[in-house]
């Protein structure tokens, strides 16, 4: 018998290998009226929660979660946990928690999209069915991006790194990998986080003095690209030095297109191909001034976490 003192319903799914934890059960009540008002309630009073539901053992470092909301504004409500910070807007989670509706049932076949009210404002969730009644692929269409800064050198272990600051619903700092001789594939993750947490320092430290409007975010992930073609590039971002994202991250990508465009190098309704390590791809394009994310999740597991009263590492545990 197991002496149980709590108990969490998940559903787990990948976008292109990256996690989202849709957590349906076992939250408190969330007071506020947004979304981004629950969001910050849920900082305030129970933040303990995101180490137990995301950090190890029931977790790891890179695990994402979305908490579901009613909402006022629009047809769904959410918002993102994740194991370091919160964010205000998440692409590939978005992705996920489409194909978590579409597999309990919540969107049938004949849905064509839904609404989403994030913190980072209302996103539109374009639905593509199979004959079958399968869900083929998902398309995001984001809240607005813009570039910020551009060509802004940084000194990092003594070499001057340029790096190129824009918004995709949170904010990256674009960096081209081949510029600093960063080779993008599944053996150069180490390499690469430990160059991307040194920029991600040195772009933080950076931007105090120059005290842009970022919208409360002063430290930027970063994202690697690497470029093959005209609009298809690989992508890698680092979030921490023990963190990266395994997609090619749908507000990176949002944030990218948005500088390419801002460059007149994307222009209304192209389409650009951001894949991750793996060869998975995103396909993005700009379309009435928003970018358009499309990818689709793949569910790994329906599950119940459970905290024995008696666990030590209940709480959860995240090592560096």
């Amino acid at each position: 018998m197991l002496a149980l003192a709590a108990s969490y319903s998940v559903i787990d799914s990948h976008t292109a290998g990256h996690p989202t934890r849709v957590i349906l059960s076992g939250l408190p009540h969330l007071q506020g009226g947004s979304v981004a008002e629950k969001r910050d309630f849920f900082k305030t009073h129970h933040d303990r929660l995101r180490a137990t539901l995301l950090h190890e053992p029931a977790g790891h470092a890179a695990m994402v979660g979305l908490v579901p909301t009613p909402s006022d504004a629009a047809d769904f409500g959410a918002f993102f946990i994740s194991s370091y910070i919160y964010l205000d807007m998440c692409g590939h989670a978005v992705i996920g928690y489409a194909k978590t509706l579409a597999a309990t049932g919540s969107v049938a076949p004949t849905c064509p999209h839904f609404t989403l009210e994030t913190p980072a404002g209302i996103v539109t969730v374009y639905l593509d069915w199979t004959e079958q009644g399968d869900l083929a692929s998902v398309r995001l269409q984001n809240v607005a991006a813009h570039a910020g800064i551009q060509n802004l050198a940084v000194e990092v272990a003594g070499a001057a790194v340029t790096v190129d600051l824009a918004y995709g619903g949170v904010w990256y700092a674009i960096v081209d990998a081949g510029a600093i001789g960063l080779s993008l594939d599944p053996d150069s993750v180490g390499p690469a986080l430990h160059q991307g947490a040194a920029i991600k320092a040195a772009v933080t430290a950076r931007l105090r003095g120059l005290k842009p409007e970022l919208g409360g975010d002063a430290s930027p992930s970063v994202l690697f690209y690497a470029d093959i073609g005209r609009l298809r590039a690989r992508h890698l971002v680092v979030l921490d030095a023990n963190k990266f994202d395994r997609s090619p991250c749908g507000t990176g990508t949002s944030a990218r297109i948005a500088l390419l465009a801002a460059q007149g190098r994307l222009g209304e309704g192209e389409t650009y191909i951001a894949e991750n390590l793996h060869g998975i791809s995103f396909a993005a394009r700009i379309a009435d001034g928003r970018p358009n994310i499309e990818g689709l999740a793949h569910i790994t597991a329906f599950s119940t976490i459970v905290k024995e009263t008696t666990d030590p590492l209940a709480g959860g545990f995240l090592c560096r």
